[in-house]
């Protein structure tokens, strides 16, 4: 699945237990690849990595993981099911996600009003208002 809209950039910073700088340098290559290996396995997307004696640096994408398989091998649709090839994503603060967890789980509610295109819309809508634009004059 492409995620059509997409600035979950994520840095994680995973620390020894009791900050011991116990990760040697002749290891440091060989546990990057092997975290790799695992975000990669994961349908995420790594751009940096670093293992340091006592933490460990990535920045990562992370992208929904299928569950098309999930769902046709349970048969838990009536036809068989596949997500589309593109989705989005969008970018909450922490003081937003309360808010946001209460418009997630009042959705049957908010469909009574708003169709998905609609919402859809207003979404692209009201990112795209917070890009900043460079365009040519």
């Amino acid at each position: 699945m492409k995620i059509e809209y997409n600035n979950l950039y994520t840095h994680f910073i995973l620390i020894t237990a009791n900050r011991y700088p116990i990760i040697p340098e002749i290891n440091r290559e060989r546990i990057e690849k092997y975290m790799t290996g695992i975000v990669n396995n994961n349908n995420s997307k790594l751009y940096a990595i670093y293992a340091n004696p006592e933490h460990v640096h990535l920045l990562v994408t992370i992208v929904a993981d299928s569950t098309s398989k999930f769902i046709n091998e349970n048969k838990l649709t009536s036809a068989s099911f596949a997500w589309q090839d593109s989705a989005s994503a969008f970018s909450v603060s922490k003081s937003d996600v309360a808010k946001v967890c209460q418009y997630i789980l009042t959705q049957p509610e908010h469909h009574k009003k708003t169709t998905f295109a609609e919402e859809y819309n207003e979404f692209v809508k009201h990112y795209q208002k917070t890009l900043k634009w460079d365009l040519p004059q």
